[in-house]
């Protein structure tokens, strides 16, 4: 059975409508499953069309809507006035075509053999939308007019998908053929809608607006801490394990590491090697209460201080 929380792909590719018998005009209808479910993926998912539908196994039309016209509650539509609702819902507003044969195939002119219907059919999705590298806003604020976002950086390291930031937006967002209304002046938190489930919007305003085109996303520059090459690789989840949720870590490396001990751990990974004398103590006696932030000199040194005075050699990582 078909659950209706499944992606896409994981639903049948077509489905025989075939449940009205009732003419002798029209055959059966052959509906690309897959096709509109790819589109559905970033409006409302499968509830798009499976609206009312219970958790689990995704029901049929039928076991709702009465095939009959006659039908004791007149308040649901009957089996036909469902399929077509649906069908025009989308397709007067995003192509326009919703003549009977825009769907339904003549039954003298139907192939009715077993329904095998060809790849360029059944893959018929949406070709691919090439996203932006970066858009840069120019508000309407006195201060920090600017906000450069960057794209690649929310999807390849934030992880975000495209429906967590473009859900509820039909195919007529781009396809209407009815002109769009004039741009209506929103509030404050309507235009920071889709940045506040994830950020801070009402405070550290200049993290995103800025008098010119800021940059992408740097670790170091943003957090004080260098990725380096060790850690530059990693999504970021890998550290930041809540979702959309990149606060601070607790600077204690055995969170991720729990292996290391002074016996195999080599400092120089840090990119720093211990000169002979702090080779010889244990981490701790630098990093205090197992916090490997900057280190505690002065429990040791009353003159030294990090980083004016390093305790070893830096090295190129």
């Amino acid at each position: 059975m078909i659950r209706i929380d499944q992606k896409p792909e994981e639903g049948p590719r077509v489905i025989v409508i075939d449940k009205l018998r009732d003419t002798d005009i029209y055959a059966p209808v052959k509906f690309s499953h897959l096709a509109h479910a790819e589109m559905a993926d970033m409006t409302g998912g499968c509830r798009t069309c499976h609206h009312y539908n219970p958790p689990g196994n995704v029901i049929g039309c039928s076991d709702c809507h009465e095939t009959t016209r006659k039908r004791a509650d007149i308040t649901k539509p009957d089996l036909k006035g469902a399929y077509h609702q649906q069908c025009m819902n989308c397709h007067r507003s995003w192509s326009g075509k919703t003549d009977c044969n825009d769907c339904h195939v003549v039954k003298e002119k139907a192939d009715l053999k077993p329904v095998k219907v060809k790849d360029e059919k059944s893959k018929r999705i949406h070709p691919e939308v090439k996203a932006p590298e970066k858009i840069s806003f120019n508000t309407k604020t006195d201060k920090g007019k600017f906000v450069t976002f960057y794209h690649n950086d929310h999807t390849g390291l934030f992880g975000l998908e495209c429906s967590q930031c473009h859900s509820n937006e039909s195919c007529a967002k781009c396809h209407s053929q009815i002109k769009k209304p004039a741009e209506i002046k929103k509030s404050f938190a309507e235009q920071h809608k889709k940045c506040s489930s994830c950020h801070e919007v009402k405070t550290g305003c200049n993290k995103c607006h800025s008098n010119k085109e800021s940059g992408p996303f740097n670790h170091k520059i943003s957090t004080g801490f260098d990725l380096a090459k060790f850690h530059s690789k990693l999504n970021c989840a890998r550290c930041h394990t809540t979702p959309s949720k990149f606060t601070g870590l607790i600077k204690d490396c055995v969170t991720c590491h729990g292996t290391w001990s002074w016996d195999n751990f080599d400092h120089k990974k840090t990119g720093l090697v211990l000169n002979e004398t702090h080779g010889e103590l244990d981490c701790e006696s630098c990093h205090k209460d197992k916090s490997y932030a900057n280190p505690t000199c002065t429990d040791c040194h009353d003159d030294l201080t990090y980083p004016k005075n390093l305790p070893g050699k830096l090295i190129k990582r």
